[in-house]
């Protein structure tokens, strides 16, 4: 398209549709989430061509508007995106516009929706162990006066913490632009989302100990129902410092 004349959504789906190189076309981003889109929202677009295949629309690689976004990549490439990776959130919900290959564009997509068991196991072994050692700098740093520390080690904990849910249901972890939106239309089984969203919001922004204590205990239980027994066990004696204490003030919200 010339400039003035910029190249559209609709417009680009046309050409590639019209393209037999082309087996599949997807969405992602705000466009693919109900509700999600603003004035801002433009249109992340995949567009996937069979391998070894000529194609003009390789012209359209990087593409980048304040309309639109292409991502141009061949079936292997696709089958590879985001596993293991930042995008595999993305890819795991977004919208099929064009799937050439009687569902395969489906079933890659799917692929990328539900981590593998032993891939799961895996990553919520190390974000276990990763929320732990966070959760535990920011309480000592609590109890020894260092509030500014305290907070920034209990909002990485939440980073970590949140990794593990979704690693412990064999989900990719929302972005957090998403949370929300993830949270309301697929629940972490065992969890209640509006109390777990207001006590990470509330651990985040005030790294109340009493809180992410409560919340441990949780994770604590989950986490060795999992397997991940070894990993808790290898903090010994400093497990204490973490769980929750006759001391602590208030009954917190219980996710």
């Amino acid at each position: 398209m010339t400039a003035q004349q910029p190249l559209t959504y609709d417009a680009f789906v046309g050409l590639a549709a019209a393209d037999p190189a082309v087996v599949g076309l997807v969405l992602k981003g705000s466009q693919a989430h109900d509700g999600m889109v603003n004035p801002y929202s433009d249109h992340d677009l995949y567009v996937v061509v069979a391998d070894d295949s000529p194609t003009d629309l390789t012209r359209f690689a990087g593409h980048r508007s304040a309309q639109l976004d292409l991502v141009v990549v061949t079936l292997t490439e696709f089958r590879g995106a985001g596993t293991p990776g930042w995008e595999r959130y993305a890819l795991a919900r977004a919208q099929i516009v064009l799937d050439r290959l009687d569902g395969g564009i489906a079933r890659i997509l799917a692929d990328k929706a539900r981590l593998g068991v032993d891939e799961a196991f895996k990553d919520a072994s190390g974000w276990l162990d990763a929320y732990a050692n966070s959760l535990y700098r920011s309480v000592k740093n609590h109890r020894d006066g260092q509030t500014l520390a305290a907070r920034l080690d209990a909002a990485d904990s939440i980073r970590f913490l949140l990794e593990l849910l979704f690693a412990l249901d064999r989900r990719p972890r929302p972005y957090n632009k998403y949370l929300e939106w993830e949270l309301a239309r697929h629940p972490l089984p065992g969890w209640d989302t509006g109390a777990l969203l207001r006590a990470v919001d509330r651990i985040a922004t005030t790294a109340d100990v009493s809180q992410q204590r409560h919340v441990f205990a949780l994770v604590e239980t989950a986490a060795r129902e999992a397997g991940h027994g070894t990993v808790l066990d290898a903090w010994g004696d400093d497990l204490d410092l973490m769980r929750p204490q006759e001391a602590d003030s208030d009954t917190p919200d219980t996710p």
